[in-house]
């Protein structure tokens, strides 16, 4: 490039001819009008002495600013989330453990899968403890998002043991959005270790495709109160000498027209033995009996039922109407007639 010679810019429209230089990079170039132009010696191009690799560079460059210009989709961080959706008479809190059979087919070798559900519009942070004697192991923490459920662990029989007590402590919120404030929630309860080696304990429901056998911690804002079982005085009251009570079937159609069914809940009627087992197992089994026979009731509206626990404030009967007040609170209860029961029967009328 020497002077007088015609030239174009490389990245800018125009040119001129080559009036001078200023120092050992910059060109002076004059335009049309006369005027001089400094530009970069790398930035102009004598014409007709183009050649592959100055187009070559103009392209490069041209294609490093457009890609400063431009970020592909597919490269942004997403940063969109979707919030959970809310479902009608979801504003009560509901909550439950569940503990799900891996293999239904083999009940006696599976193992089996522990999952928090969250049955409410609200999140939940949970905690999940099992008791080793006085003191509590943390087994999982978590925060679960407005209906939808969580899994915990993955266990086998030969922890059963660990999980005889446990407890949930739950702290319910809204994120994004005014709420009404929930109590938290502290529910401790036991674990049925029988209940893992009976089929019929797990049943059909709502959360998942396979039965399972679901422990309620609230229900519709109700949090469900623990039994606390005297094991001893539990013993002594299933036991007592039969003949304090008039002669009992188990279970007996009406004896007359209009009349109530009839259930025996004691121990020795309903069980074959209770070899091996504890009173809190025992007790359990008679809970079992009640909540079938109001359920394989529960479509005949007007029946009347009785159920036998035996004398006095019993732990049977203090289960028994603990049931009646929090999960079968659409029934109404009374005291069975004494002339025929004694004072240890307790009527329920399906409504």
């Amino acid at each position: 490039m020497k002077k007088g010679d015609k030239v174009r810019f490389l990245n800018e429209i125009g040119g001129g001819r080559v009036a001078g230089f200023q120092g050992n990079d910059i060109v002076l170039v004059e335009d049309a009008d006369g005027f001089e132009v400094p530009m970069r010696i790398s930035e102009v191009v004598v014409i007709g002495e183009e050649n592959y690799e100055t187009q070559h560079i103009v392209e490069m460059k041209q294609q490093e600013q457009q890609e400063e210009k431009e970020v592909e989709p597919a490269d942004r961080p997403i940063t969109f989330k979707t919030q959970p959706e809310e479902r009608k008479g979801g504003e009560q809190l509901s909550a439950y453990l569940a503990f799900v059979p891996i293999d239904m087919k083999e009940l006696t070798q599976t193992r089996f899968e522990a999952y928090f559900i969250n049955d409410s519009n609200y999140y939940m942070r949970f905690s999940y403890l099992s008791s080793e004697g006085n003191s509590w192991h943390l087994r999982t923490t978590a925060e679960v998002e407005p209906n939808t459920k969580l899994y915990i662990e993955e266990f086998g029989r030969e922890i059963l043991n660990e999980l005889e007590r446990v407890a949930v402590q739950i702290l319910p919120y809204k994120r994004d959005k005014n709420f009404l404030l929930k109590p938290a929630v502290d529910a401790q309860f036991r674990i049925d270790a029988v209940k893992f080696y009976k089929l019929h304990t797990f049943q059909e429901n709502d959360y998942f495709e396979q039965p399972a056998l679901i422990y309620p911690i609230i229900e519709n804002d109700r949090p469900l109160k623990p039994l606390f079982v005297d094991p001893k005085r539990l013993k002594e009251e299933m036991f007592q000498k039969k003949e304090e009570q008039k002669p009992r079937p188990l279970i007996t159609p009406a004896h007359k027209e209009g009349g109530p069914i009839v259930v025996d809940l004691h121990a020795d009627e309903i069980l074959e033995s209770t070899q091996g087992m504890t009173p809190t197992d025992i007790l359990n089994y008679q809970l079992d009996v009640f909540r079938k026979t109001l359920k394989e009731y529960e479509k005949k509206k007007g029946t009347r039922i009785v159920f036998i626990h035996g004398k006095g404030e019993g732990v049977l009967r203090r289960a028994l109407l603990n049931d009646l007040q929090y999960r079968f609170k659409q029934y109404s209860h009374q005291d069975a007639s004494f002339q025929e029961y004694s004072y240890g029967a307790t009527q329920v009328t399906i409504r």
